[in-house]
């Protein structure tokens, strides 16, 4: 199953979102650029690991605010490893209900 590197997440578009569903085949993320698109207000990002497995989550960042019109580059491949077969992990994202951030997944 393939996957979409380029994602545009609004808030108001559900509390939480599916970046990578698990067994797109997305085990070697180089890195992930997450973008506030917003002028004037931060964005307040949670990205997670989900095994559905077990039901866990387990969090990479937590409530993390990105400056208006700025971007966290996340590179680090020990990080970004992590088993996505299909009965690995998912990787989601929750924004504040006003907050819109571009995610760009690179491998």
């Amino acid at each position: 199953m393939a996957f979409n590197k380029y994602h545009n997440i609004t808030g108001s578009t559900g509390v939480d979102v599916e970046l990578l569903a698990a067994g797109s085949g997305a085990n070697n993320i180089k890195s992930i650029m997450l973008t506030n698109i917003h002028g004037s207000s931060a964005a307040t990002v949670t990205l997670s690991l989900f095994k559905a497995s077990t039901n866990k989550t387990y969090q990479i960042l937590s409530t993390y605010s990105i400056a208006a019109d700025n971007f966290l580059l996340l590179d680090n491949k020990a990080l970004l490893s992590f088993d996505n077969s299909s009965s690995g992990y998912s990787l989601n994202i929750t924004v504040g209900s006003s907050d819109t951030v571009d995610v760009f997944i690179n491998t």
